[in-house]
């Protein structure tokens, strides 16, 4: 009953015309950032991230809400009508949406995309509601040792999970971890790679790195690809379900959940595993199993809602123990902190008002969703033909004036820029960017909470595995880091067989 009086009081704060005003704005920024191509969730927040800086803190983040969700529904879009997902968790909508929309059906699959969207926010973020409390009072007792053993954890899922190898995952991660020392030593005062330069003593700032990795070098990787003739978008009319497509998507849209908020709430690395869980979980239940492939429009229900509910779960480990483990978490966090807030176990306590205002504004901004940008479908499908010369000129023109916002400092913008042709190269080898976002921002924190536990033991390392948590977490991660070579062993007898001398 605490935490529903406390999240009344939320709706309270978040329901005033003023803060009402700020979700409507976002989910419209959101969506319209979101819905360009190759654009996502993560970058459409951390290309308005500077836009909330006049902002107080409630309403900056009651904005988010409302550019988070719309950033989704924005990167479900383009991958329905173009082929082009924002992001990763997008890809598996593409899968049937793309399908849909070649043979007509658009519409649907923008509308079973979107109420996929609502339900699955809906039902992650009552979860959210009912669960972050009790984490957060229990990981209130959590000492340095387990918060540094639960870093790791979050590294080594985050890298493993990600990209085309664990070699390259690991090198965005050292990528991110090396930018993070940037600056003074925390507890030393002493200069870490600043190479005599007094403008980085303070290190880098989390949303230049944030803006550089994703929309600098996601811009550049985009231009050096540009094709001189483009397809041309899909004709899009006003998304609608018909009754025998809500019979087919109601138990997609209600599954979804139960899939992406546990693998959202766990420090698991984002929601591709969950979307494409869901995928196949549905493809197993459907009875129209032809259709899979040629636009099976339960394939864009699912998935969506699975995301949706483990953007939700997601939140759960970012507010109670301060853990990224999404790009859309990362850049969020890098909004805490420019504030001066730090998401752990004390933050439900310490900044109560906003955390419920925050949490209010989800439910908020999932109803402004639906409502706006619904019957705006086809207006938002106009975006995408915009020019894409034209787009990423604009792109990186409002990074540039983002990132001078910061600080004032023309080397920002150097910083910047730095960092994005980093990205572009970071793309170029198949190094997945997510790492390198959670290094910069938990790789201080994590040295700080390994250092404590060290000055704990006297410096001998069993002070950081010396309680039963630590422990647990650490065999976790050796299962994670052995599980590849376990899986390589078991399928050995079967590949061991002689080969065919007449096959290729």
């Amino acid at each position: 009953m605490d935490s529903l009086s406390l999240l009344i009081d939320g709706f309270g704060t978040a329901l005033t015309p003023q803060n009402l005003l700020f979700a409507a704005i976002g989910v419209v920024l959101g969506t319209a950032i979101g819905v360009l191509p190759g654009i996502g969730p993560a970058m459409a927040v951390a290309l308005l991230l500077p836009v909330t800086y006049g902002l107080e803190p409630t309403a900056a983040f009651i904005m988010f809400a409302g550019i988070y969700y719309g950033g989704m529904f924005g990167g479900s879009t383009t991958s329905i009508l173009l082929n082009t997902p924002g992001e990763s968790a997008s890809v598996v909508t593409a899968m049937e949406g793309y399908p849909m929309a070649k043979r007509g059906r658009g519409p649907q699959a923008l509308a079973a995309a979107a109420i996929g969207n609502f339900v699955g926010g809906l039902i992650g973020t009552v979860a959210l509601v009912l669960l972050a409390p009790a984490v957060a009072s229990l990981a209130v007792n959590i000492g340095a040792p387990d918060y540094f053993a639960v870093m790791v954890l979050a590294f080594i899922a985050v890298t493993s999970v990600l990209g085309r190898s664990r070699v390259r995952g690991f090198a965005s991660l050292l990528i991110g971890l090396t930018i993070g020392l940037v600056g003074l030593d925390q507890l030393t005062g002493q200069a870490r790679l600043t190479f005599g330069s007094l403008h980085l003593a303070d290190g880098i700032d989390v949303v230049i790195v944030a803006v550089g990795l994703f929309a600098v070098g996601e811009s550049l990787w985009v231009a050096a690809h540009l094709r001189r003739t483009l397809d041309k978008p899909i004709p899009v009319g006003r998304p609608w379900l018909a009754g025998s497509d809500l019979r087919r998507t109601w138990r997609p849209w209600l599954r979804g959940p139960v899939i992406g908020f546990p693998f959202g709430a766990i420090p698991a690395g984002g929601a591709e595993i969950p979307t494409f869980l869901s995928y196949v979980t549905e493809k197993r239940f459907s009875r129209r199993k032809d259709e899979w492939g040629k636009g099976a429009i339960e394939g864009v229900a699912g998935p969506e809602s699975t995301a949706s509910a483990s953007a939700a779960g997601t939140l759960v480990t970012m507010l109670t123990l301060g853990l990224p483990t999404t790009a859309v978490a990362a850049v969020m966090l890098a909004a805490f902190q420019q504030y001066g807030i730090q998401p752990g176990p004390l933050l439900f306590e310490r900044e109560s008002a906003l955390v419920w205002a925050l949490i209010a504004s989800l439910f908020i901004g999932l109803v402004l969703l639906l409502v706006i940008n619904l019957p705006m479908a086809p207006v938002w499908a106009k975006l995408l033909r915009i020019p894409r010369p034209y787009l990423y000129a604009g792109i990186l023109f409002f990074a540039s004036v983002g990132a001078y916002a910061v600080g004032g400092e023309v080397i920002d913008l150097l910083l910047l820029f730095a960092i994005g042709v980093l990205g572009f190269a970071m793309r170029r080898y198949g190094l997945p960017v997510l790492p390198a976002v959670i290094g910069v921002i938990l790789g201080p924190a994590a040295e700080l909470q390994m250092r404590r536990a060290l000055q704990l033991s006297d410096g001998s390392l069993v002070g950081l595995v010396n309680s039963p948590m630590a422990v647990t977490v650490y065999v976790i991660v050796a299962a994670i880091l052995a599980w590849p070579l376990l899986r390589r062993l078991v399928k050995r007898p079967s590949g061991d067989e002689p080969k065919d001398p007449a096959g290729v």
